[in-house]
C-alpha cells in the first residue's frame, strides 16, 4: 500500500497549522493570567485549578475520541473539534467571573481532545517508519510555534486592548483551519507500512493489547512526569517573570515566547533528525536520545531558577537551553510509540498515553505548583513577621515552588532509560506478528 504521496506534505502542513492553533488557544490563559488574577482576585491555587480542570476534561474526552479516530474519518473529526474549541476560546473573553471562565475553559478542553490522537494516526498512515520522526517533529513544531505566538500576540493585545480581546482574536483563524481540515483527503489505514496486514490488529481488547506492551507502561509514566513539569512551566513562567524579576506583562510574555516557544523549533527539528538517524542502527536509540536530553535539561532549568531577581538575561539563557532540550522528548517518544503499536491501534494507543499523560501529569502540575506557591508565600510572610500578603511574598512563594520542575526532569530521564531497555523486544514482537499474520493471509 502506498500513502497519498502527492498530498501528504500538504496534509502535514494543515495539521501543523491546526496543532499550532491548538497550543495557541490553550496557552492564552497562561499569557494573560496576571491581569485576570488581579481583576478577578484569584490566588495561585485557583489559577492552577483552571489548568487542572481543563486537562482532566481533555484527557477524559480524549479516550473515546481516540477510539473514534480509529474508526471514523479523521479529517472530519479534526474539523469539528477545531471549530468547537475556537468558538469556546472566544467565549472565554466574555467571562465575568471565575465560574464562567472555568466553564468556557472546560469547553475548550473538550474541543481540543481529538487533535493529538487523530492527527498522530493520520501522520502514521502518511509517512513510512524511516520518515515518521521527522514528520511528527514537523507536526509538533506547532507546539513551540503556537506557544511563541500565543505569549507574544496575547501579551501584546492584552497590554494594548485588555485581556478579553486576546481570546476574541483567536476564533477567526480557527474557523478557517476547520474548513481546510474538512477538505483533507483521508489515507487508508496502514498505507505507509510494508506489510499487507498493517491495517489489522492483534486479537483481543484494543486497550489490553496496548497495555500488554511493556514499553507503553514506561511511556505512560514518562508522559506523566513530562506533562507535570511542562504544564507547571507554561502556567507560571509569565507570572514568575512578572513577580520575581519584576518585568512588565509585555516584556514577560515576550521573554516567555522565546524561552518556551521559539527555542522549541530547534529542539524538535534537531531531535527529529537525530531520532530517525539513531533509530536506523539502534532500536532503543530514540529513547536513549530522549533520556540524555532530559538529563542535560535538568541542570539548565535549575540554574535558570537560581538566577537572582533582576537577572533576566541569565534566566533567559538557561531556561531557553533547558526548554530546547525538553522539546526533543516529542521527537523521540511519539515515534517510539508508533514503533511498538500496529497502525490500527495507534489512535487508541495515543489516546491512552495522553489520558495518563494529562491526568497523572498535566492536571497535577499546575495545581500542585500553585498550591505549593501559596503555601511557601504564607511561610515567607510568617517568617517575616508580617500579617498581610504582599506581591513580594507571592514572588518568593512561586520561586520556591518552581524548583520542583528540574527535579521532575531528572526523574523523567531515569524513566526513559528504563523504557529504552524494553523497546527493542517490543518492536520485534510487533514485526514477528505482522510477518506471521501476513504469511497466514497469503497462504489462505
Amino acid at each position: 500500500m502506498q500513502p497519498l504521496s502527492r498530498d501528504r506534505w500538504y496534509i502535514l502542513a494543515v495539521l501543523f497549522c491546526l496543532n499550532a492553533l491548538n497550543f495557541y488557544d490553550r496557552q492564552i490563559l497562561g499569557a494573560v493570567m496576571e491581569p485576570i488574577r488581579r481583576e478577578l482576585s484569584l490566588n495561585d491555587t485557583q489559577i492552577g485549578l483552571l489548568s487542572t480542570a481543563f486537562t482532566l476534561v481533555y484527557a477524559a474526552v480524549g479516550m473515546p475520541l481516540g477510539r473514534l479516530a480509529d474508526s471514523w474519518k479523521r479529517n472530519q473529526l479534526l474539523a469539528i473539534s477545531v471549530a468547537t474549541w475556537s468558538l469556546l476560546t472566544a467565549a472565554s473573553g466574555l467571562a465575568r467571573g471565575y465560574a464562567s471562565l472555568f466553564a468556557t475553559r472546560l469547553g475548550v478542553g473538550i474541543g481540543e481532545a481529538a487533535c493529538a490522537p487523530a492527527a498522530n494516526s493520520l501522520i502514521g498512515d502518511l509517512f513510512p517508519p524511516s520518515q515518521r520522526a521527522r514528520a511528527l517533529s514537523i507536526f509538533m513544531l506547532g507546539l513551540p510555534v503556537g506557544l511563541f505566538f500565543s505569549y507574544w500576540i496575547s501579551g501584546w493585545i492584552a497590554d494594548a486592548y485588555g485581556w478579553r480581546s486576546a481570546f476574541y482574536v483567536a476564533a477567526v483563524p480557527g474557523l478557517l483551519i476547520a474548513i481546510l481540515t474538512w477538505k483533507l483527503r483521508e489515507p487508508a489505514r496502514g498505507a505507509a507500512e510494508e506489510s499487507s496486514m498493517a491495517a489489522r490488529c492483534r486479537p483481543g481488547s484494543p486497550w489490553m493489547v496496548v497495555l500488554g506492551i511493556p514499553t507503553m507502561w514506561w511511556m505512560i509514566l514518562s508522559g506523566a512526569f513530562f506533562n507535570f513539569k511542562m504544564y507547571a512551566v507554561n502556567a507560571f513562567t509569565v507570572a514568575f517573570l512578572a513577580r520575581y524579576h519584576q518585568v512588565s506583562l509585555k516584556e514577560s510574555t515576550w521573554i516567555t515566547a522565546w524561552v518556551l516557544g521559539a527555542v522549541g523549533v530547534l529542539g524538535l527539528l534537531l531531535g527529529g533528525w537525530l531520532s530517525d538517524r539513531v533509530s536506523r542502527t539502534n532500536r532503543s536509540g530514540r529513547l536513549h536520545l530522549a533520556a540524555v536530553s532530559m538529563l542535560l535539561a535538568a541542570p539548565c532549568l535549575f540554574l535558570a531558577l537560581r538566577q537572582p531577581g533582576g537577572e533576566v538575561m541569565g534566566f533567559t539563557l538557561f531556561m531557553g537551553a533547558g526548554s530546547m532540550l525538553m522539546f526533543a522528548y516529542y521527537s523521540c517518544v511519539y515515534p517510539a510509540i508508533q514503533d511498538v503499536v500496529e497502525p490500527g491501534l495507534r489512535g487508541t494507543a495515543m489516546a491512552l498515553y495522553f489520558f495518563a499523560m494529562y491526568v497523572l501529569g498535566g492536571s497535577i502540575g499546575p495545581i500542585v505548583t500553585g498550591a505549593l506557591s501559596d503555601f511557601c508565600a504564607r511561610q515567607a510572610m510568617t517568617a517575616a513577621g508580617a500579617t498581610t500578603m504582599t506581591e513580594s511574598f507571592k514572588a518568593a512563594g512561586l520561586h520556591t515552588a518552581m524548583h520542583v520542575i528540574p527535579l521532575l526532569c531528572f526523574l523523567l530521564a531515569v524513566v526513559l532509560f528504563a523504557a529504552a531497555r524494553t523497546v527493542g523486544s517490543d518492536m520485534e514482537k510487533l514485526r514477528t506478528w505482522m510477518r506471521s499474520a501476513d504469511g497466514t493471509a497469503q497462504s489462505n
